[in-house]
């Protein structure tokens, strides 16, 4: 067992939750334990936003014409949050095991103009294509790092203490790193990147509402079809898509977490036609909406 593996483990024992499944927030914000006992087949879900530093076990994301895979000793990075579908796989047995952290856009900004003034980013940087996800591989300053980051997390003086300065250090690594674009593209809010996830943004708090791309894309001051291209690039989908899948997770999550039954699960994700939705859930999931009541 490697030490990220270790410490999560440990985490694990000290906390109660070697009998947990899913994912949850630490005593540092932001911050996510993710573990799951058993291998899961290829599934639609949301990634959201964020650093994902896996310790244990391995996952596949599959795209139309290519995957990604990730696992122990890999870090994956998502500027926005995305739909996608990923299928997860225990080794040797052992649980799947990670942690999950969000990024503070107001940190992120400060770390990009600081690297900006030093010269350690420069404005071109900003312009490269980037997607919405890109995977690496820890390299030695990461892996030290997320080990001092788990040692803290053992330790709740420590997580509020340094917690928030270490995530700091993290995030800047990331920067630094290979998949660095992806967060630079971020923070600078007159690329295209930026504004698709100023977009996300509006989509995530309006899934219920009325939208059109013509209204997304004006918000941004962008054309429709160069909002269309770019909106693509960075999520793998149209805009119509995205928002589909979107009201599509949410409704599943009402379902399965709250008992709605589909028609009010429909009707609160924006749906007008039960039967459409009913239609276009099984087609997604693969399973009818009853399926996933409590």
């Amino acid at each position: 067992m490697n030490t990220i593996a270790s410490l999560l483990q440990h985490y694990a024992e000290k906390n109660n939750l070697l009998e947990f499944e899913g994912t949850m927030e630490t005593a540092i914000s932001g911050v996510y334990f993710h573990r799951a006992s058993k291998s899961s087949p290829r599934q639609p879900l949301i990634y959201n936003s964020g650093i994902i530093i896996v310790g244990q076990g391995h996952k596949v994301i599959h795209f139309a014409d290519h995957y990604i895979k990730y696992g122990a000793g890999d870090y994956l990075v998502l500027g926005v949050p995305v739909p996608l579908e990923c299928e997860a796989f225990t080794d040797n047995n052992l649980p799947v095991m990670g942690i999950a952290i969000s990024i503070n856009p107001a940190m992120l900004h400060t770390l990009v103009n600081k690297m900006m003034q030093h010269k350690i980013v420069k404005l071109s940087q900003s312009k490269l294509q980037v997607t919405a996800v890109q995977s690496a591989s820890l390299d030695t300053t990461m892996e030290q790092i997320t080990i001092r980051l788990l040692h803290t997390l053992n330790n709740p003086l420590e997580a509020e203490l340094f917690g928030e300065d270490i995530i700091k250090e993290l995030v800047y690594r990331v920067i630094c790193g290979p998949q660095g674009s992806t967060l630079i593209g971020l923070a600078l809010h007159d690329g295209h990147y930026a504004r698709i996830a100023r977009s996300l943004s509006t989509i995530h708090n309006c899934y219920s509402q009325p939208i059109t791309v013509e209204a997304l894309a004006d918000d941004v001051n962008m054309s429709v079809s160069s909002f269309h291209r770019a909106f693509k690039h960075v999520t793998y989908e149209s805009p119509l898509q995205y928002l589909k899948k979107l009201r599509l997770a949410k409704a599943k999550e009402l379902i399965s977490s709250r008992g709605n039954k589909a028609s009010e699960a429909a009707l609160k994700v924006g749906y007008t036609s039960a039967s459409q939705f009913s239609r276009e859930f099984k087609r997604h999931f693969n399973k009818v909406p009853s399926e996933y009541l409590i």
